[in-house]
């Protein structure tokens, strides 16, 4: 079950859902619109799954920056957002999709509990100029059925992620997951 923009007000209020920054004026029918944090990495080479990203790290300017198609950008959200009792998923929506800006496609789910600042993928179909803070998708809040487990309770790679993260997968493949 989706939560309503009222239902997600409610929440935040009865300290069920966190949204920081928070603004009313966001919420929508069904989400809430999440925006652009102020940094970004570019990866940086070819990548492989057994070694860590090689990234340059850049702050978005006020000015914008403008993303180039073929190249992997890592963003994040300017909000940090989690909930106990929700799960999540984040979307990019249609106003960056008519941009030609492709956003978090792959991983759209934060589970129960999952408390952090968004690490966002992001690819272009043609030069688009971004600024830190636009809207950038929308989030939406799904309530769960069955006994809760906590994301930030696991032994979760991503769980303690202070902001952009690369992907961690090597740490499997060190481990021999073949």
């Amino acid at each position: 079950m989706i939560l309503t923009g009222p239902a997600i007000a409610a929440a935040v209020s009865a300290g069920e859902i966190t949204i920081v920054p928070y603004d009313p004026a966001r919420l929508s029918p069904n989400a809430y619109d999440w925006r652009l944090g102020d940094t970004i990495r570019v990866c940086d080479g070819d990548l492989d799954a057994a070694v860590p990203t090689a990234f340059t790290e850049l702050a978005i300017p006020a000015s914008g920056l403008v993303l180039r198609p073929g190249v992997l950008y890592l963003g994040v959200t300017l909000e940090k957002t989690g909930s106990e009792t929700y799960s999540q998923l984040l979307n990019g929506d249609h106003t960056i999709g008519a941009l030609g800006i492709w956003v978090h496609v792959s991983a759209p789910l934060g589970h129960q509990g999952h408390a952090i600042r968004w690490t966002l993928e992001i690819r272009a179909a043609k030069p688009a100029r971004v600024y830190p803070g636009m809207t950038f998708g929308k989030l939406v809040f799904l309530a769960t059925l069955g006994a809760p487990a906590s994301y930030q309770q696991q032994r979760a790679k991503y769980a303690a992620t202070p902001g952009i993260d690369i992907s961690r997968l090597y740490e499997e493949i060190s481990q021999g997951a073949l």
